[in-house]
């Protein structure tokens, strides 16, 4: 078992109204190792006024998660297949509407991998058995309700 921390803080600035909703959304999430990335509320949900430009929200950082845990898990598994990836690049994308009980959740993920190889490249069907296993072993998408789906295209 490992235990993985981070670290929101968020601070009313002066002259903001918190009562009726008139303040920043933006914040820092920090993690473990140190980094620190600047945290918003999405623009679709508070409006751009409040939301921190050039921020992340969290819907984009699960959206993130998913298709970060999915890249490095296809990796192990093409891996271990004996196949060489050169570049893998994912354009992932997340739905945000309302859930089976109605509320606004992150409600699928769709990934978008592109993936160049060194040497033989796997069949469709290979491919397709290795997008499989990577989400089978994906922590993240094991630990969430979203359906993800996986939509592999061609690099450029």
């Amino acid at each position: 078992m490992s235990v993985h921390r981070a670290t929101s803080e968020w601070a009313l600035e002066d002259g903001q109204d918190f009562i009726h909703g008139r303040y920043g959304r933006g914040h820092a999430v920090s993690f473990d190792g140190g980094h620190v990335v600047p945290g918003t509320a999405s623009p679709h949900v508070v409006g751009k006024k409040w939301a921190e430009k050039g921020a992340v929200d969290p819907e984009e950082m699960l959206v993130g998660a998913v298709s970060s845990c999915h890249m490095l898990t296809f990796l192990h598994v093409a891996r271990l297949a004996g196949f060489v990836v050169a570049h893998y690049r994912d354009e992932a994308e997340g739905l945000m509407g309302p859930n089976a009980e109605g509320r606004q959740a992150v409600t699928r993920v769709t990934l978008h991998p592109a993936i160049d190889y060194s040497g033989a490249r796997p069949t469709a069907e290979e491919s397709q058995r290795l997008h499989h296993q990577a989400h089978e072993g994906c922590f993240i998408a094991n630990s969430v309700k979203t359906e993800v789906r996986v939509e592999e295209r061609k690099p450029d």
